[in-house]
């Protein structure tokens, strides 16, 4: 009997400690859970815990809480002085650009004897404005400073911009550009007008200048969950070891090393279409042409 009654407290005694042991966990991991959820809502603070079970786990995720929340500040900081400095680079550069433009232009009415040297002064000049705002651009979607606002479209009116700003220097490189726009209106598609129209141009833009003969056509397809933008060129093709490359940012590869431009198109459309999820596809050989896949959310 007496064995009998020793065995039932220790059966208690047990069960007791196993449910002291359950609560304090559940306790400390509720204390756990407030703690990373005041984190996520930005209004953690440093506190004195219990010297108890699981105590030491409270007291190394609180110092990593406290140590994440002060990286945070100064991600913060760092993003205010970038935007900063990109705002001073983009407002700065305006005028001494301007006025270089302006000044080339003087050159070329005063001067026929180094009009070459004046053109190449001009090329030099419009280059470094062109990658000045290609930086801007990319620093502002990254940095968050701009934040694209995609809505339902239909692509006619995409299309329509896209013809009238390159129909003038592939006439003038001897070349056709054909937009096939029938049936455009009726295909709609999620995207920021005025970025996808930059990520759209620079894939016209690429096409015209790596294509001699020729020309480049621009068609839509619309599919089940994506409409496509496809920019077909009749150039010089990408090897299939360059194609995983080209999207890289100031990456030219040698074949076009004499062409201008500075290599951050490409990586600026796929930026772009990222934010908007969608993608760019790419299907080349040399020789053979190029068609560039602009896949835009149909919903």
């Amino acid at each position: 009997m007496i064995l009998f009654i020793v065995g039932l407290l220790c059966l208690l005694a047990a069960i007791l400690l196993v449910s002291a042991d359950i609560c304090f966990r559940r306790r400390s991991l509720r204390r756990m859970r407030h703690m990373i959820q005041s984190a996520i809502d930005g209004t953690f603070q440093a506190d004195t815990f219990d010297e108890s079970l699981l105590a030491s786990v409270e007291n190394k995720l609180a110092e990593y809480l406290a140590v994440s929340g002060t990286q945070t500040a100064k991600t913060v900081a760092e993003q205010e002085k970038t935007k900063t400095l990109i705002a001073d680079i983009s407002h700065q550069t305006k005028t001494p650009i301007a006025n270089l433009l302006l000044y080339t232009e003087l050159l070329k009415e005063e001067s026929g004897k180094d009009s070459g040297t004046v053109a190449l002064l001009e090329s030099q000049v419009r280059k470094l404005n062109f990658l000045i705002q290609s930086l801007v651009k990319l620093s502002r979607l990254e940095t968050g400073i701009l934040v694209l606002r995609p809505r339902n479209n239909t692509l006619l009116q995409l299309l329509k911009e896209a013809q009238e700003q390159y129909a003038a220097p592939a006439r003038e490189k001897g070349l056709y550009l054909r937009v096939i726009t029938e049936g455009a209106e009726e295909v709609t598609a999620c995207f920021d007008h005025k970025w996808t129209l930059e990520a759209l141009g620079n894939l016209i833009d690429n096409a015209i200048k790596y294509t001699q003969t020729g020309g480049v056509t621009v068609r839509v397809k619309p599919y089940e969950l994506f409409v496509s933008i496809e920019v077909e060129d009749t150039g010089i093709g990408i090897a299939e070891e360059e194609c995983a490359k080209i999207f890289g940012r100031f990456y030219r590869a040698a074949s076009v090393s004499d062409e201008q431009g500075v290599g951050i198109g490409l990586y600026l459309a796929r930026e772009i279409l990222k934010q908007e999820s969608g993608y760019i596809q790419l299907t080349s050989g040399v020789g053979k042409g190029t068609v560039f896949s602009l896949f835009l959310p149909a919903d």
